[in-house]
């Protein structure tokens, strides 16, 4: 009892596995508690037997066919209640009639067998008093006096093999016995390490519990921190929760509002860049105008030149002169509008540094980490007092548990139960030499039979001349029989001793392996010790009882045996939450609900935030009444659609330029070829500036009619995505507040649910884990019980039994034999037609 109170009250200190229901699910970082400190045990609760698992197995075979029947729980539960119930035992009651033929039935193999064994006992000795006295009056053989068979020598032989063969059996039982014999020895003598093992095991087991308890005490520095951090990051944590929550609006507005800001600037390069533009094209198309005219003009004065009215030219120059109409401009921007007054409005407009505006908005906003950190100082200081008054009260409890003390006790009690095992130890050697003697001495007693046997074959086989009669035999013969004869004195001797050492080893040996090592093994026997009301007629469970002194807990001997097993933690194989509530020692619930009122009186007012004043909102409105809606943008594209000259002129002078070739050489080519070359100068100089003019009032027009495009109602919707914005911030960001707040609340307290859920699987598969004690029930049963002492014993009966058995074959076939080896004192009459002897 001692020890399993030890045991809970040593979790106690991470009693922080306090078992509060989580409300909520929060998303909080993962923290890294590290490793509960351990030891390796170095306790392997296995044994393997090696060879002489062979023979094991072919026991174990044999006692299946002795005893086939499952292990008889119910039988044995009922057995159970009887001896421990107080139940009167008469056993002429029905029930207990029937108990006992269900025992006589289970066991009905072993008391076969033992009843053979019995009949052995008892009747080998009377049959070798009858034997011995039959020879004394001269019969049974004892007669020396051998007849005439014609098949003597092939009874000889037969009696030879058999006798050998049963002595080949005998020496293999014997050899069974003897490594049995030593094998128990062996490992009893080994069995020192094991068992200083197991204790090695048990310290550590109760040295390193003290340190991984501090361990998960300790931890909670890291959970504490944690929260701290998040703390001290108040504004970075929940202030950027909230900024980017009011930030699903507020962005979107203010980057309109900064877009609108843009599009005023840009407004007032298109309209700067269309007022120029216009200039430059009205100036240069009239310059335009005039250079063609005069091109026209020289080329009509050309073409008035006598030459072209040769038959070969006059052709030429007509075409060339009806050509002469398209030289001439195409596009007339004397007559657009002009863009003097909005760009006057615009420039009044841009006054007004909008963007600046904008830019103090976002600046305001992005204060509001800065607001809820100035806004939450108080309430924080708080806060991390109640963190640290939880690791005050964590170590404060700790250090008030006698945990030292507990654990010195039971360390005394293990080191003096150490001390014990190793005082007496060498007794159980002395003893166990003791027992291997005997052992040794009654295989010795077959090894004598078998050494008459051997010899008896040997000197009769080389000894035996079968020219010579009976009263002639040799001496090697005669001792061979004599050999023979001592053998089967011997075995009627020793046999009925062997027997009783074979009976009382086979019942006790087999009935310990099939009542205890195989129930052991698949777990049946914890289930007949589970069984309610078994142990204590008034206790459901046993264990439970004796641990809580509380028989309604489900605590059984299967489940704690099997935890440990797999090296979980005390405190989940005993179940010991039942012993002591540690939710009402030492619960952290109600700090992290005071730790979760005081977030959630968290108060932040985002009031003082200016997303756009009225000045800037002014501004917009003054911007879509600038008139540039009012612009006449068709007349624009209309003219800028056209082309600058009616012709290409590049083509013209190209044109030209080919029809002066087909003219004859003279002045009239080289005129018009100039005229050409003129024609290109004109192009390049004048009609390519006048184009990318046109493109770049192309550009600004559209860009200002794209702009102008409901600008209004763009304006209006800017500004009312600001007040919305700035409606939000002012009215209704404390639902936000208060929302993020929950979450950052959820992910302060997550931390501590991460720690109080690692505690409890810490405790659960770490703490304590009590892989020692289920080494100790395997070195004591399924070793020390099963693997050295049954299957060491059962072997040796299973040797010695099968010897002394074929004993009883080899008694008749060496008194057969005999006969023919021992020298006679009579012999039969022969004639001369028989063989001779």
């Amino acid at each position: 009892m001692a020890v399993e109170l030890c045991l809970l009250l040593l979790l106690f200190c991470g009693s922080t596995i306090s078992e509060v229901q989580p409300i909520y699910k929060p998303p909080p970082g993962t923290l890294d508690f590290g490793f509960v400190p351990a030891k390796t045990y170095d306790t392997g609760a296995y044994h393997e037997p090696g060879a002489i698992g062979i023979l094991f197995k072919i026991v174990h075979a044999f006692l299946y066919l002795v005893q086939p029947n499952t292990f008889p729980q119910d039988l044995i539960r009922k057995l159970a209640q009887q001896q421990f119930g107080n139940t009167q035992g008469d056993y002429q009651k029905p029930e207990n009639v029937v108990l006992t033929l269900q025992a006589i039935y289970y066991e009905i193999g072993f008391i076969v067998s033992a009843a053979l064994g019995l009949l052995f006992i008892l009747l080998l000795p009377l049959v070798g008093l009858c034997f011995c006295m039959c020879r004394c009056c001269d019969n049974c053989g004892g007669e020396m006096h051998q007849r005439q068979k014609k098949n003597a020598d092939c009874q000889r032989s037969c009696f030879a093999t058999f006798l050998f063969v049963a002595s080949l059996i005998i020496s293999v039982g014997v050899l069974c016995a003897y490594a049995a014999n030593q094998h128990l020895t062996n490992q009893v003598r080994g069995a020192k390490k094991l068992v200083n093992s197991n204790f090695k095991d048990l310290k550590i087991f109760l040295n390193d519990t003290p340190a991984q308890i501090d361990y998960l005490v300790n931890q909670y520095n890291t959970t504490k921190d944690k929260a701290l951090s998040d703390l001290n990051n108040v504004g970075p944590v929940l202030g950027t929760r909230v900024q980017e929550q009011l930030g699903k609006e507020v962005r979107p507005a203010l980057d309109a509002a900064l877009t609108m800001a843009g599009a005023i600037r840009e407004t007032k390069e298109a309209l700067e860049n269309v007022s120029v533009s216009v200039e430059v094209l009205q100036e240069g198309t009239e310059r335009l105008h005039a250079n063609l005219t005069d091109v026209k003009m020289h080329l009509s004065n050309t073409l008035n030149d006598s030459a072209c009215s040769a038959a070969q030219a006059a052709s030429t120059c007509n075409i060339i002169r009806n050509s002469l109409v398209q030289l001439n401009i195409n596009a007339n921007f004397s007559g657009l509008p002009g863009v003097s007054l909005q760009l006057a409005k615009i420039n009044e407009v841009l006054k007004i540094d909008l963007s600046s505006l904008v830019q103090k908005g976002y600046a305001a906003f992005n204060d509001t980490p800065d607001l809820v950190v100035n806004q939450t100082r108080n309430i924080l200081s708080d806060i991390k007092s109640v963190l640290e008054s939880i690791g005050s009260n964590i170590t404060t409890f700790t250090r008030a548990l006698p945990v030292q003390k507990i654990l010195a006790d039971l360390m005394v009690h293990l080191t003096q139960s150490e001390a014990y095992v190793q005082d007496y130890f060498p007794l159980v050697e002395q003893y166990d030499f003791y027992r291997w003697l005997g052992c040794l001495i009654l295989c010795c007693m077959l090894v004598l039979i078998l050494v008459f046997y051997y010899l008896g074959l040997l000197c009769g086989t080389c000894g035996y001349d079968k020219h010579a009669s009976p009263t002639t035999r040799g001496c090697i013969s005669n001792t061979g029989g004599n050999f023979l004869m001592a053998g089967v004195g011997f075995s009627f001797l020793f046999s009925w001793v062997l027997m009783i050492v074979v009976v009382l080893t086979f019942v006790t040996g087999g009935n310990v392996e099939k009542l205890v090592c195989e129930p052991f093994e698949d777990k049946n026997l914890f289930k007949v010790l589970d069984t309610p009301y078994l142990l204590n007629k008034h206790w459901k469970n046993y264990l439970a009882g004796i641990i809580f002194k509380n028989p309604n807990v489900n605590l059984t001997f299967e489940k704690v045996y099997s935890d440990c097993k797999e090296n979980k933690g005390i405190y989940t194989s005993l179940h010991l939450e039942h012993l002591f509530n540690i939710n009402e020692l030492l619960n952290i619930s109600m700090y992290t609900e005071d730790v979760a009122l005081k977030i959630e009186h968290i108060q932040i007012n985002l009031s003082k935030i200016i997303l756009l004043d009225e000045i800037g909102k002014e501004n917009l409105l003054n911007f879509s009444s600038s008139g540039i809606d009012g612009i006449d943008f068709s007349a624009y594209l209309t003219e800028i659609n056209k082309s600058v000259t009616k012709v290409d002129l590049l083509s013209f002078a190209n044109d030209l330029e080919a029809r002066a070739d087909q003219l004859p050489k003279g002045a009239l080519e080289n005129a018009l070829k100039g005229h050409a070359n003129n024609i290109r100068m004109i192009h390049n100089q004048q009609v390519v500036p006048l184009e990318q003019a046109m493109s770049t009032l192309n550009q600004s027009i559209r860009l200002l009619k794209r702009t102008s495009s409901e600008l209004m109602v763009k304006v209006k919707n800017v500004i009312s995505a600001v007040n919305a914005a700035q409606d939000l911030i002012n009215n209704n960001a404390s639902q936000v507040i208060v929302q993020e707040t929950k979450k950052y609340m959820d992910t302060i307290i997550g931390y501590f649910e991460q720690y109080t859920e690692w505690v409890k699987e810490s405790i659960s598969m770490e703490v304590a884990a009590c892989k020692p004690i289920a080494n100790v029930i395997d070195t004591a049963v399924d070793i020390f019980l099963c693997s050295y002492i049954a299957d060491s014993v059962n072997t040796f009966w299973f040797g010695l039994g099968g010897s002394s058995m074929f004993l009883i074959p080899a008694i008749i076939f060496a008194v057969k034999l005999s006969k023919y080896y021992r020298r006679m004192d009579t012999e039969d009459v022969y004639d001369d037609s028989v063989e001779q002897w």
